[in-house]
């Protein structure tokens, strides 16, 4: 039987709790997951300065997909795959916010910018763990490209704007919800399924060996990608659909925990 070589997680949702918990059960095992030799790679949404202090206190020292699969980072900062979305075509989303009155952000050189103090800002720098910084202009501060956009607002706001968006952006650019009040925008060569891709290139990995978790609709490409696929407890229909039925508890169930023991007795018991 083919050992399994690669464990891609989302963080939020999928290992961190609502409140900012991290289960100690899951933690141990990514460790004992590791030195049976499967690559644990963290696949989030959080901006590069936001996913770090979760990767080190999950002890993870690789490689990790951030902004939506829009850059790989290693720990250090340093920069293996970038696609930002161009500016253009963030700015008629921000122009798309602005007439609705939604609060939309932008990234730039790993800052948060956005134009208006409201508390939507507030409340995703708060769990995001990042500074907000205040621009007269995100046409102006944005630069070139950013990683990725997000409009923030009450889960009941963006769930209707989801298919809207995604029809009129058809073939330009990506959206998805990853957490219920944040719609994210990213180029069409970022998600975390291209990411994961590249990682696997990178490390000579074969596809059908991988296996990916997560709860958001982000998370749909590499859980549908992977060789198998797990949709955290309670994930949207279409993502429980796209990992086939199967499922793991929700952060403090000690559901990664259980997945990796079976994924290291499916390996031989990690065994080399």
């Amino acid at each position: 039987m083919s050992r399994y070589r690669l464990l891609a997680l989302d963080l939020d949702g999928t290992l961190i709790s609502p409140d900012l918990r991290l289960d100690p059960r899951d933690v141990e095992a990514l460790q004992r997951a590791e030195s049976a030799g499967l690559r644990v790679v963290a696949c989030t949404g959080r901006p590069f300065p936001g996913a770090l202090p979760w990767t080190r206190r999950l002890g993870l020292e690789g490689p990790m997909v951030c902004y939506q699969g829009a850059q790989v980072r290693l720990p250090d900062g340093t920069m293996l795959l970038d696609h930002g979305l161009s500016h253009d075509v963030a700015m008629e989303v921000i122009r798309f916010a602005r007439d609705r009155d939604l609060h939309v952000q932008a990234y730039s050189q790993d800052r948060l910018i956005v134009e208006r103090d409201r508390p939507e800002a507030h409340w995703y720098a708060q769990h995001a763990g990042m500074e907000l910084h205040f621009v007269p202009d995100l046409d102006q501060a944005m630069g070139p490209t950013t990683p990725k956009l997000v409009i923030v607002a009450a889960s009941e706001v963006i769930e209707p704007l989801l298919p809207e968006v995604r029809e009129r952006w058809a073939g330009r650019l990506q959206a998805a919800t990853s957490m219920p009040q944040y719609l994210e925008f990213t180029s069409l060569q970022a998600d975390k399924r291209q990411a994961l891709a590249f990682l696997c290139r990178r490390w000579g990995v074969p596809e059908a060996l991988t296996v990916a978790v997560g709860d958001g609709r982000n998370d749909q490409s590499m859980i549908e990608w992977a060789g198998r696929g797990y949709a955290v407890e309670g994930a949207a229909p279409e993502v429980v659909v796209a990992a086939g039925g199967r499922t793991v508890g929700r952060p403090g169930s000690g559901g990664i925990a259980r997945l990796v023991d079976e994924l290291l007795a499916a390996n031989g018991g990690g065994d080399d």
